[in-house]
């Protein structure tokens, strides 16, 4: 009888125990998950907030909402680009990489330009506008220039793929196409006929 005590303890033990630790990785992936949530709306009323500002701020104001605008822009799309490929083509793999470091630039660019939305002192805006639109549009240059390299790519796998089945398709249609007429079985003529 202490034999099935024990045993039922440790049985108890072990179902206890992946209780705890299901309910822990759950918990964590909620968490994950509210906080991508959390992140995902912030950026989303940032960005309508960009628009309107680009709309209602005149002069430097709504430049600089443009240009963080332009470098949000320029790097979603490429990310949207490459994370569509990117499993399917290895070759992408280092452009990611070469990407991701992009991001790291335009990220830091567009906390310069946040600061600056904040500056009272309009002519030192003025004055750091031009080499931050400078910087911008170097960085959206690159990422633009990764996604349509990455677009081009997509298309010329997708043409020659398509090509290489339509030379076997018609190739599979000849084959099919063509027979040689056989004749009707003749049947053995028996000993008495």
């Amino acid at each position: 009888m202490e034999i099935v005590g024990i045993i039922t303890l440790l049985l108890v033990l072990v179902f206890a125990t992946l209780a705890t630790v299901a309910t822990v990785r759950t918990v964590r992936s909620v968490k994950r998950g509210v906080a991508r949530g959390a992140a995902q709306a912030r950026r989303a009323v940032e960005d309508a907030q960009l628009k309107a500002r680009r709309y209602t701020t005149p002069g430097i104001g709504g430049q600089v909402a443009q240009l963080r605008i332009d470098l949000r822009t320029a790097i979603d799309a490429t990310f949207a680009a490459l994370d569509e490929r990117h499993p399917d083509d290895a070759a992408l793999a280092e452009a990611a990489g070469l990407l991701a470091r992009l991001n790291d630039h335009a990220r830091a660019l567009d906390g310069e330009l946040k600061l600056l939305e904040r500056e009272p002192d309009k002519s030192r805006v003025a004055a750091r506008l031009p080499d931050l639109a400078t910087r911008v549009h170097d960085v959206t240059h690159s990422a633009d220039t990764l996604r349509w390299a990455a677009q081009d790519r997509a298309h010329h796998a997708t043409t020659d793929d398509l090509s290489s089945l339509t030379s076997q398709i018609a190739l599979e249609s000849a084959a099919l196409r063509h027979w040689t007429p056989t004749e009707p079985p003749t049947k053995p003529s028996l000993p008495g006929d």
